[in-house]
């Protein structure tokens, strides 16, 4: 290949790269986008000095995600940056290979373009502006669906070795996928019932169909069985810790319900905004239903689907694994409709712009309140009740304990769900007397209410605020014990 063919070829993933940057650098350095990422950010950066996840530092999601939160503190500076920077990478790549699925799917080039740029226009439509988990997840998952939509043509030449072989690295991306968030094992099962059944159909026989579906089995477990043997051999302790946040504590969610209306809210909103991509989807399958890689692309779809549905909150961030199939079958439509195309491009990208203009920027606001909280907090470890688990990490603070991310020991959702008392480890971190604890304005859900009282009671009883931050639409306040003197 010549070096002009090289750079033609490359030409796509340039354009991409450079609008992933545009939509993505105002951003780099806020260390505030969002809690979920500000708690992975403290975690990964924890496990430096030590701390694991599940027993140190507790949180349901599995350990591949926190390992690449990690090896983000590899790269200089805070561990701000260097994460958006990861993150604009994984997302340019996922829209790359959105792209290349795409193409399989039938679209042609202009159309497979359009795909890529409208999944970096629609990430921070749904709360993918920097490092939520599906941002990582969905590199994996379009990587495997590039080998799932080219099942139709390898059995239809009969190469089976071939398929034995996309069936390995679907289903090990899928692994990955799953070690960043358990939701994509349904998406991987799809990869694996696909390569059988076209395995089948390229002529196979009942022992090389077993022999394989065990292999990418193999493959698809082996990510979480290596996390689930390094707890295991840790210990008794540590393994159940492991197991109980991994894999029991979401079903003690049970008892609590999110108010209906505030949930069909969230989900109109969420379905507005993928509207015009789904009937893009839509029309391709129509016309195309015949074509069995359109068909393959609609039913990885659906595996999309399901998690979204059974969860049932529809956090805005939870339709980010949608985008890759929908905009997959969406490019069909994208290329031979340019116009329409780039009218809908256009949409999502004032729909951003209007949305980063009327966002308040709280950033220098969290930087203060965390030199505040470093000031005032000497050897000892403050406690954020409400507010921005970020604030440990911008403090190089001490943190008082495990569960470190506020809404769970804060807030109703996970009342009964961490496997302790939750208001008791509250009164616990109490009477170690915090130096400085921070709290909010108001609520951002409904209170555990015996959480609340412990810490209303102690902040009228021996603290005062000295400092306010806004943060939206609400005041972040840091409390300082009344015996300390206030540090500036």
């Amino acid at each position: 290949m010549s070096l002009a063919e090289r750079l033609r070829s490359a030409g796509p993933l340039l354009v991409l790269g450079l609008l992933a940057l545009a939509l993505r650098g105002a951003d780099f350095g806020n260390p505030i986008i969002h809690t979920d990422e500000q708690y992975y950010a403290l975690v990964g950066s924890r496990m430096w000095h030590g701390a694991l996840p599940y027993i140190d530092l507790w949180d349901r999601k599995p350990i591949g995600l926190f390992l690449i939160y990690a090896a983000t503190r590899l790269l200089p500076g805070d561990g701000i940056v260097a994460y958006q920077g990861v993150a604009l990478l994984f997302a340019v790549g996922a829209a790359w290979a959105i792209g290349r699925a795409a193409r399989i799917a039938g679209a042609n080039a202009a159309g497979a373009l359009i795909a890529g740029a409208a999944y970096l226009v629609w990430l921070p439509m749904l709360s993918g502006r920097a490092g939520q988990s599906p941002v990582f997840f969905n590199l994996f998952m379009a990587l495997g669906a590039v080998l799932l939509l080219r099942l139709p043509a390898l059995a239809e030449r009969r190469d089976r070795r071939a398929i034995v072989w996309s069936g390995a690295g679907a289903c090990l991306l899928a692994g990955l996928a799953i070690q960043t968030k358990y939701t994509p094992a349904v998406e991987g099962a799809l990869f694996g019932l696909a390569h059988l059944f076209y395995l089948r159909r390229a002529g196979a026989k009942l022992g090389m169909l077993g022999a394989g579906g065990l292999v990418w089995l193999a493959l698809g477990l082996a990510p979480t069985l290596a996390a689930i043997g390094f707890y295991w051999q840790l210990g008794p302790a540590a393994f159940r810790a492991f197991w109980y946040d991994n894999f029991t504590s979401i079903f003690a969610r049970g008892h609590y319900s999110y108010p209906i209306d505030l949930t069909l809210r969230r989900l109109a909103g969420i379905s507005a905004q993928l509207l015009l991509l789904v009937l893009c989807a839509a029309t391709a399958l129509r016309r195309d239903s015949q074509r069995p890689e359109i068909r393959l692309a609609a039913a990885w779809l659906g595996a999309a689907l399901v998690p979204f549905v059974l969860l049932g909150v529809f956090f805005d961030h939870y339709a980010l694994p949608l985008l890759p199939p929908l905009l997959t079958l969406a490019a069909v439509t994208f290329g031979r409709h340019r116009r329409i195309a780039l009218a809908i491009v256009a949409a999502g990208l004032t729909v951003f712009a209007v949305e980063a203009a009327i966002r308040p920027d709280d950033a220098p606001g969290v930087r203060a309140l965390a030199r505040v909280v470093k000031a005032n907090s000497g050897h000892e470890c403050p406690y954020v009740f409400i507010g921005d688990a970020i604030v440990y990490q911008l403090a190089d603070a001490c943190i008082p304990t495990a569960y470190a991310f506020p809404s769970t020991l804060a807030y109703a959702p996970e009342q009964g769900a961490t496997g302790i008392d939750e208001a008791a480890e509250v009164r616990r971190i109490l009477a170690h007397r915090p130096p400085v604890i921070v709290s909010a304005s108001r609520p951002l859900a409904e209170w555990n209410p015996q959480s609340h009282a412990a810490v209303a009671a102690a902040l009228a009883r021996a603290y005062r605020p000295v400092f306010i931050a806004p943060r939206g639409d609400y005041r972040a306040i840091v409390y300082l014990r009344n015996d300390r003197a206030y540090q500036r």
